[in-house]
């Protein structure tokens, strides 16, 4: 177990937690309302961590300020779409270090006991269980559990399903629903499905709305415990408990089914958090599982969906041409492609680096059947 160490009148200590692989601070001094962000910022970049025993809504001022700072070395675009890429990832782990160094102390039953703190406890057991002791987190990782449990309890409205999803900590969230405009639209094979297979279901939302579709039977599968609570809890909500069963770890259930969907990540790059899962995957693991299995798992006469954003491709990080043999390998053919334009904020968004890829994006769903 980590544990970080600090001299508050005498020596103290609490178990070290950070759900996006922050390094253990080696070095902590104590901060409160006195703390100049100018030195605050010095001290995170030479690597000190900061454990605010101030107000809590000075804290979040400070954290702004000291984002403020970081965001004045942010890269422009480089000569290339990768190296701009690159460049900007780089820089976004090098912000997450900086104010990832300051930390706030969560006590052994989730409260925090600063000035002017909101109850973070119901918050708190929602993203990390039962607490066994005090913890120290990134005060920028518990307005994420924060924000967190806000989505969760207002959920978020998927027109192509009629109803709200709600997403749990550390469980991408459908806000970009585009790929599930694109699963409404494509025709289901053959009449009366019988069952489907929905792989890295998430929230659930795709096997949600295979039910809605008819399909008799949807087996949803995540890697992830987290989605697969947050999956069973989405489909009890919408009433679909005796329709989609979730399962896991493994990719694919046991059996055959005439549907097998897929929405994987396919940006190359090491997955940081569990939200990172769903957008990096470094040596495409998941979409070649996904395709080397489908044959193999296919009724007679079925389908294979893969819903992808081509984003990777226009960043120069991947090509199609990886994407066809792949699919080729598998003893697979394209039966049709649907397409769709993101309709997220960040497309308009002209002083992103990463403007001209996200504007020119195209998220595809490929219809895949035995060769």
């Amino acid at each position: 177990m980590s544990t970080i160490h600090w001299i508050e009148a005498q020596p103290r200590s609490a178990r070290w937690h950070s759900e996006s692989g922050l390094p253990l601070p080696r070095r902590v001094v104590v901060a409160d309302d006195r703390m100049r962000a100018a030195v605050a910022y010095r001290l995170a970049c030479e690597g000190t961590a900061l454990l605010w025993r101030g107000d809590f809504q000075n804290a979040r001022q400070l954290l702004r300020a000291m984002d403020r700072r970081v965001g004045r070395a942010a890269p422009g675009a480089a000569q290339t779409p990768a190296e701009t890429f690159r460049l900007y990832r780089r820089f976004r782990a090098h912000r997450a270090r900086v104010i990832g160094k300051l930390l706030v102390v969560l006590e052994e039953d989730h409260t925090l006991a600063l000035r002017r703190a909101p109850d973070v406890g119901r918050a708190c057991a929602e993203a990390y269980g039962s607490s066994d002791g005090p913890v120290a987190v990134a005060l920028t990782e518990l307005l994420g559990v924060i924000s967190a449990r806000e989505w969760r309890e207002s959920g978020v409205y998927v027109p192509a399903l009629g109803a709200r999803i709600h997403p749990h900590y550390g469980v991408f969230a459908p806000t970009r629903s585009e790929y599930v405009d694109l699963a409404a639209r494509a025709p289901v094979p053959g009449p009366g499905m019988r069952a489907a297979f929905d792989l890295g279901t998430g929230t659930g939302v795709l096997a949600a709305l295979l039910a809605r579709r008819g399909v008799g039977r949807v087996v949803a599968t995540d890697v992830s415990a987290r989605a697969r609570a947050c999956a069973r809890d989405n489909v009890r909500r919408l009433g679909l408990g005796r329709v989609v069963r979730v399962t896991g770890p493994e990719l694919y259930p046991d059996g055959r089914a005439g549907l097998v969907v897929c929405n994987p990540p396919w940006i190359p790059g090491r997955p940081a958090s569990d939200l990172d899962l769903g957008v990096y995957d470094a040596g495409g693991g998941m979409l070649h599982g996904f395709l080397d299995g489908l044959a193999d798992r296919l009724e007679p006469g079925g389908e294979g969906w893969l819903v992808l954003s081509d984003l990777a491709e226009r960043l120069g990080l991947r090509s199609r041409a990886e994407l066809l043999t792949a699919i080729e390998a598998a003893g697979l053919r394209v039966v049709d492609r649907l397409d769709t334009r993101p309709r997220h904020a960040r497309v308009r968004d002209t002083h992103d680096p990463l403007h001209a890829a996200r504007a020119a994006e195209v998220t595809s769903l490929w219809r895949l059947a035995v060769a």
